[in-house]
């Protein structure tokens, strides 16, 4: 069977939030832009599927689709380069043969109102074994689209946004 990342839902800011219901790990985090501005939160935890599921909530942002990933380094300094590149897993990047990354996710569109709000299943990724490494782990917005082939990023452009994602108590 293959693994599926499959987006959930988008809402505005003000929708309340599914159920928080978890078995495993929590990683929240505060999403900063270049300036060093708090403009959202992310939230990824394991469900009793299996399955990470990942809450985005951003504002500030250029309308348009945005790559989201996760890094595998859990620094957001300067540029945001210093989070490293994605969670790859041995992965190659995207929908192309022997891929995608664990910390590859479909791109979320950011509306007029320059709000991003998406929840995404990932059954690819870890909280355990990606997102609490010795090193931590990061969440990044980029500034344009994921072509979902491009290697080793899908060519998405700069970082934009940047959260350090620290684990939740249970």
């Amino acid at each position: 069977m293959r693994a599926a990342i499959l987006p959930l839902a988008f809402a505005a800011l003000a929708t309340p939030a599914l159920s928080d219901n978890h078995v495993g790990a929590r990683v929240t985090g505060d999403i900063q832009n270049r300036d060093g501005e708090i403009i959202g939160s992310i939230s990824a935890f394991e469900t009793a599927s299996g399955i990470v599921r990942v809450s985005v909530q951003a504002t500030g942002l250029t309308p348009g689709p945005h790559a989201i990933h996760f890094h595998e380094t859990g620094e957001c300094v300067g540029d945001f380069t210093s989070a490293g590149g994605h969670i790859a897993g041995g992965m190659e990047h995207g929908l192309v043969e022997g891929g995608p990354h664990p910390g590859d996710m479909p791109n979320a569109l950011v509306q007029d109102e320059q709000v991003l709000a998406v929840e995404v299943f990932n059954s690819r990724i870890s909280v355990e074994e990606h997102l609490r490494d010795s090193d931590g782990a990061a969440f990044i917005i980029h500034e344009g689209a994921d072509d979902y082939t491009s290697q080793p990023s899908g060519d998405a452009g700069s970082r934009v946004a940047c959260a350090v994602l620290n684990l939740e108590p249970m």
